[in-house]
């Protein structure tokens, strides 16, 4: 049997019209099958898949059959965030090591491709929250606080890069006041979290690396629903809230209820995998387990649970998370989320049941500020047309 012609990068990137970035994005989203070299130091890229790719891609909008936007080829070029070899770059520094040590801060200031620190000036002055009822769920007290603060931030008509990003520091401020119950501070954002929920030492830290791990993840719903918003100049509140509208889908964000409200019953079970196995039998989808950009696992949740297992190795209950997590890849291939590692982790530090969604929330709010900006910074609408189904007139 022959060998099936190859491209270099380089090549398939031309032939793609493409920058490289945009090739690996195509390899990682499993559109392009690559292989090692002969010598091993370089890959090359299935000529086939390539301009099998060109050609869906090209094809007439009126004739194409092709669901583009069902984890389908990218539609927009991005230098913020890469997903590829089951690997987790932002602007090319991997998240492991970023999550390691640095603030959700300081991952904004590379997200955004800034030099000063926008997080410098002082925290914005706190929005009238006169008649919200008080047991508002956080993230629906922070939909409707954001248009409020957006009207009362003169200095939001700064629209040069450096004044978007003292935006994005002061919304992110903000975003964390609110989803803590507090008022904006200049404390660290993961610090006003952790104050709210009473948690220190090696809680505090996987809280901190947590809004790191969840920064951006390229081109998701609440993503690109964040550049739409962008493209017609609207301002980053406005972007910001409609990203938070897509977040809280049940199929995005919102997947950490589903989780929550399966997990415990799994957990306490005499047998976690034999009840697992049960659960799947009966045809019930199990939420948080299986990424399709992650066939070997998501990098975000080995990360997290790998330290969470450090902590509390010596727990039943993590023991037997961690057993149920082990089960579901090897009964149904489908390895744990960083869904999964967010519930698990408000189960393990006592936090209130928004918690999951609030972590993903904050640290997610970097990179839609991030997104903000290179869309901005594009001056691009973004205008896709549809492949119309419905009656033709006669």
């Amino acid at each position: 049997m022959s060998t099936p012609p190859t491209l270099s990068a380089k090549e398939a990137a031309a032939e793609l019209g493409v920058s490289l970035a945009t090739l690996y994005a195509y390899v990682s989203r499993g559109l392009i099958r690559s292989e090692p070299s002969s010598g091993g130091r370089t890959r090359l890229y299935r000529a086939d898949d390539v301009r099998a790719l060109v050609a869906r891609r090209d094809r007439p909008a009126e004739t194409s059959g092709e669901r583009a936007l069902d984890w389908g080829a990218p539609v927009l070029e991005s230098a913020i965030t890469l997903i590829t070899g089951n690997r987790l770059y932002y602007r090319g520094r991997d998240v492991a090591d970023l999550a390691a040590g640095s603030s959700v801060e300081s991952v904004a200031g590379l997200l955004w491709d800034v030099t000063d620190d926008p997080f410098a000036e002082d925290p914005p002055d706190p929005p009238p929250l006169i008649g919200l009822p008080s047991d508002l769920d956080p993230l629906d007290r922070l939909l409707a606080v954001l248009p409020l603060a957006a009207v009362g931030d003169r200095r939001a008509v700064n629209r040069t890069p450096a004044g978007l990003a003292r935006t994005g520091a002061r919304i992110l401020r903000l975003t964390s006041a609110i989803l803590a119950g507090t008022v904006p501070s200049a404390q660290p954002l993961h610090q006003q979290l952790c104050t709210a929920w009473d948690v220190s030492g090696a809680g505090a830290e996987l809280i901190r690396a947590t809004l790191v791990l969840c920064a951006d993840h390229e081109l998701n719903a609440s993503a690109f629903t964040v550049r739409c918003v962008a493209s017609t100049g609207a301002s980053p509140y406005a972007a910001i809230s409609a990203g938070i509208g897509a977040l809280r889908g049940p199929r995005h964000g919102g997947m950490t209820a589903r989780l929550a409200a399966v997990l415990p019953g799994l957990l306490d079970a005499p047998d976690p995998a034999a009840a697992l196995s049960a659960f799947l039998a009966r045809g019930e989808e199990l939420p948080a387990f299986g990424h399709p950009l992650y066939p070997q696992g998501d990098v975000r949740a080995t990360w997290l649970l790998k330290r969470m297992a450090a902590s509390w190795g010596g727990d039943a209950r993590m023991r037997r998370a961690l057993a149920l997590a082990r089960a579901a890849t090897d009964l149904a291939g489908t390895p744990p989320t960083i869904d999964f590692a967010l519930v698990l982790l408000a189960d393990r530090l006592g936090l209130p049941p928004h918690a999951p969604l609030t972590l993903f929330t904050l640290g997610r709010s970097a990179g839609w500020m991030a997104h903000y900006l290179e869309q901005a910074r594009s001056g691009v609408l973004i205008r896709p047309r549809a492949r119309y189904t419905g009656l033709r007139p006669a």
